[in-house]
């Protein structure tokens, strides 16, 4: 991946709406099933949305009944970092977008194969680009 990209709180402030200010760049949490893409099924690819960096396609989505858009798999290896995350008396893996550091969710060791993975994001990290 390119060079980090990196704003100031205003100019982050001003591109993004309120929640997606708080998700992205405060680590917030959206409610379940009430983002925008938890029950998305149309095909395409999911980008940052602070910074447009593409991050998931639709194929590799699944319904993991939890209220989050999940998916097994990033776009590449380079999309996405982990970091170790000890908040609110958990032990998980945030993840974070490769290029802009954007807040994004969590992965989870209990999703289905061929990885075992699931990505759960945040919509309001997302933004959602329909194939054709």
């Amino acid at each position: 991946m390119s060079e980090k990209i990196t704003k100031t709180e205003a100019q982050w402030r001003q591109q993004l709406t309120a929640e997606q200010y708080h998700v992205t760049r405060e680590k917030g949490t959206e409610r379940p099933f009430t983002g925008e893409y938890w029950d998305e099924t149309r095909m395409g690819l999911y980008r940052c949305r602070c910074c447009g960096a593409d991050l998931f396609i639709s194929d590799t989505k699944f319904d993991a009944g939890c209220g989050w858009p999940s998916f097994f798999k990033t776009i590449s290896e380079d999309a996405v970092e982990e970091h170790r995350d000890v908040s609110f008396g958990m032990v998980r893996t945030e993840i974070v977008c490769g290029k802009c550091d954007a807040h994004l969710g969590h992965v989870f060791p209990d999703g289905p194969p061929p990885t075992g993975l699931r990505y759960c994001m945040n919509s309001a990290s997302l933004e959602f680009i329909e194939k054709g």
